[in-house]
């Protein structure tokens, strides 16, 4: 006679039972025609296009901030975020030595009223350059009343087209360990997300005990943002208008760890999001309901992916150890399959 199964067992399997069929239900999207667009250094965490949609712009392991300039000409220099940096000593670099004096660009994106990029640089923290490209200067953020909040890692940036205000974040020192399952089991809530108001100059802290806080995304009619907590697997809402304004709550919770949200035209988010071996682009409302969501281990195996974002009917994914862009031109739902 066969011994019964002890209920922890059975358990466990019904809950990896439970998580493939989710995952297998989710997958909503046919992706087709993937094309690399090769980078001239590791890279391409996150993307921004101007408001003439050009691009994608991104920033790479060697400190630069490169524009894509179609096929033939391929990625070009736009910026740079450090004074000391040299092409001799920077250029390609993947060397994180290297960092404080190349530079390593992170989240970016464009105000399209002024032309203006900001990009939140890993070693220099929040900066601005003008539409003509060049060196970025730092913002303003020396504000007595600060003193004390950590600036360890800053990492994500988007700004509010409602307001212009720059939100970005501090990841939190726990991501200065390269050990990635002491930082996945740390519980660790010193993550920041900070805002800069573009007409006062002042950076001021708009919320703590955030755990993981990897990105940033400001809703379309910015009423809120959402920001991704790597370590809870959570997206959080941080409401700026109404009601609420100045409360948080849990959005949703995500069976992998979230990296980068991106707005789309529409007002969704995507989500890039990585699994212990899988990574996934999952397209979320404002309400958190998952829209679609798409596998890209065929394209990426188990690559630790940063970004998925939508741009005029195409896909750019991004990896922070990747020489390319990922680009799938063009997607289509995939009909009555599960």
């Amino acid at each position: 006679m066969t011994a019964p199964l002890p209920p922890r067992f059975l358990a466990t399997v019904m809950v990896v039972i439970l998580l493939f069929s989710t995952l297998q239900a989710a997958e909503s999207l046919k992706l087709d025609n993937f094309k690399k667009l090769v980078l001239p250094a590791h890279g391409g965490e996150s993307f921004a296009f101007d408001s003439k949609g050009y691009g994608p712009y991104t920033g790479v392991s060697d400190g630069r901030v490169v524009k894509y300039l179609g096929p033939e000409k391929g990625f070009v220099d736009f910026a740079t975020t450090s004074a000391k940096r040299t092409k001799e000593q920077c250029d390609g670099s993947t060397d994180i030595d290297l960092e404080p004096i190349c530079g390593r660009p992170m989240g970016l994106a464009f105000n399209h009223r002024t032309g203006e990029l900001f990009v939140n640089d890993a070693r220099k923290g929040p900066m601005v350059v003008g539409p003509e490209g060049g060196l970025a200067t730092h913002l303003d953020h020396n504000n007595p009343d600060l003193v004390g909040v950590p600036t360890d890692l800053p990492d994500g940036l988007d700004v509010d087209p409602v307001t212009d205000t720059v939100f970005f974040t501090y990841v939190g020192p726990i991501f200065l360990s390269n050990d990635i399952t002491k930082i996945l089991e740390s519980g660790d809530t010193s993550g920041r997300l900070m805002k800069y108001n573009p007409d006062t100059k002042k950076v001021t802290l708009a919320l703590d005990g955030l755990s993981g806080p990897i990105g940033v995304s400001a809703s379309k009619d910015g009423s809120f943002v959402l920001i991704p907590e790597y370590i809870t697997r959570t997206i959080r809402k941080f409401w700026l208008k109404g009601p609420k304004a100045n409360t948080s709550e849990v959005l949703v919770k995500l069976p992998g760890h979230p990296h980068n949200v991106k707005r789309t035209e529409s007002g969704d988010f995507w989500v890039a999001e990585t699994l212990p071996s899988v990574p996934f682009g999952r397209k979320i409302n404002a309400d958190g309901q998952i829209l679609d969501s798409v596998r890209l281990d065929s394209e990426y195996e188990n690559e630790l992916i940063s970004e998925v974002n939508e741009h005029l009917g195409s896909l750019y994914i991004g990896g922070g150890y990747t020489n390319f862009v990922g680009v799938f031109r063009g997607f289509s739902e995939i009909k009555d399959e599960f």
